[in-house]
């Protein structure tokens, strides 16, 4: 697909990450991942890449003050210099759990923290989700560390009462709204095991965890809330925004389980409103995740996508409920998976056979005005491109009007389809395998 429709590259969404630091997944609480005030990326060779670090990176580096925050799957997590990525500190957590202890799964050797930090700069503390292994079995734990030293300050069980441990993966990212920690609970790869999608808040001071769970009624189970490692979205309100995935209701004559949708619900997990396709309950039967963070854009629209390859284009005030939507269109023949960059009315959508560029248009019309052919995560938008990594180990700076390859630079061995790059400091910053790669951002 390709298209020539122009984009104002110095439109900048309200609440873009600044070029000074770079706190939670995609840059800013509705997840924009819009990076203002950077002029340009140097490419041409790195300004710094880290020492090896001990585990696999799943989540985006964090940028707070001259220091760059990563964790990985052995429950450790680092604080790197800005300045020259060498190790300022690192703790380990808890002790990761084998991928052998679990019912299933792909992430190999062991399971420690899968999504994206978040970090709160007014407690000067990073929040992390380990999967530790305590008494021969696995669990989750929200933590909180000092950015400053890495000490903990926080430790919190955030495994659901009456849950398997074992059948739950955490993947999204962690947002905060208003004082508490927002996370979501799926399913490992393969949806075995016996587990519901969870969307859980905890007060930052370890108050009470409350908890929306999907499918909930007796005898139900999945509605994975993963979303491709992307954080559950807040909006202005304090409101929280997530995708769900399949359910196991797979007949109309079912009620609907609020699996394959998209959720609102207020910042004590109470459900406001939702939607879901007309076809939701075959896409439950067929694995066809919503697995996209809900976008929010300005005028009141909503764009969600997911495994199907099919965006749609919703009412913010008014999801629906089944079947309302206000358009749809196809947009790629693989699964959407993970955040999206949104700038102005242009959504540059994460389809796992290369992005592609959706426009929302008058009349509540979607158009799609380019996909480019590489295989790539998740993309951000900064110093006028879409930048987003490759299968193939290489950075991609995209010309955001037509989709065509202005910049490159090969980072390295990627270990998963969902790597997403982000800004901060004055750098670019690329995670691979075990490393983090940093590139000079002009402002």
């Amino acid at each position: 697909m390709t298209g020539a429709v122009a984009i104002v590259s110095s439109v900048s969404p309200a609440g873009s990450a600044t070029t000074g630091s770079w706190t939670v997944y995609h840059g800013d609480a509705a997840g924009s991942g819009a990076a203002r005030g950077i002029a340009s990326v140097d490419t041409n060779s790195p300004h710094w890449t880290s020492p090896s670090l001990n585990g696999e990176l799943y989540g985006e580096p964090l940028v707070e003050g001259n220091d760059v925050y990563v964790a990985t799957e052995t429950n450790f997590v680092y604080a790197l210099s800005a300045t020259t990525g060498t190790i300022v500190w690192s703790r380990q957590v808890a002790a990761p759990v084998p991928s052998s202890a679990l019912p299933c799964g792909n992430i190999i050797p062991n399971v420690g923290i899968t999504g994206t930090p978040v970090i709160d700069p007014a407690r000067h503390e990073i929040f992390v989700v380990a999967d530790e292994m305590l008494a021969n079995h696995p669990h989750h734990v929200l933590v909180g560390l000092s950015l400053a030293t890495g000490a903990l300050l926080f430790r919190h069980d955030v495994d659901p009462p009456g849950s398997d441990p074992a059948a739950l993966l955490q993947r999204t990212g962690l947002n905060l709204d208003r004082g508490r920690v927002v996370l979501a609970l799926g399913g490992n790869y393969g949806d075995c095991a016996s587990y519901q999608g969870r969307v859980i808040a905890v007060d930052e001071s370890g108050g009470a965890q409350t908890t929306f769970t999907v499918d909930a009624a007796p005898g139900e189970s999945q509605g994975s809330v993963w979303m491709g490692g992307a954080a559950p979205v807040v909006d202005a309100s304090g409101n929280v925004w997530v995708s769900t995935g399949n359910g196991s209701v797979h007949t109309t004559g079912e009620r609907y389980d609020d699996s394959d949708g998209v959720l609102e619900l207020t910042p004590s997990m109470h459900l406001i409103q939702f939607y879901a396709p007309s076809n939701w309950a075959a896409n439950n039967a067929a694995d066809l995740d919503m697995s996209t963070a809900p976008v929010l854009l300005g005028a009141g629209r909503v764009v969600l996508a997911g495994k199907s390859g099919i965006a749609y284009l919703l009412n913010q005030a008014h999801l629906g409920g089944i079947g309302h939507d206000l358009s749809s269109i196809g947009v790629c023949n693989a699964n959407i998976d993970g955040g999206s960059a949104t700038v102005g009315s242009t959504v540059f959508l994460p389809c796992q056979s290369g992005v592609v560029a959706l426009r929302v248009g008058p009349g509540a019309q979607l158009h799609v005005l380019w996909q480019n052919a590489v295989s790539t995560g998740p993309a951000i938008y900064a110093a006028g491109l879409v930048w987003t990594i490759g299968q193939d180990g290489v950075l991609y700076g995209l010309d955001p009007s037509t989709g065509a390859i202005r910049q490159t630079a090969n980072v390295g061995t990627i270990i998963n389809h969902f790597p997403t790059p982000s800004v901060g400091d004055g750098l670019m910053l690329v995670p691979t395998a075990n490393h983090v790669t940093a590139f000079v951002a002009s402002s």
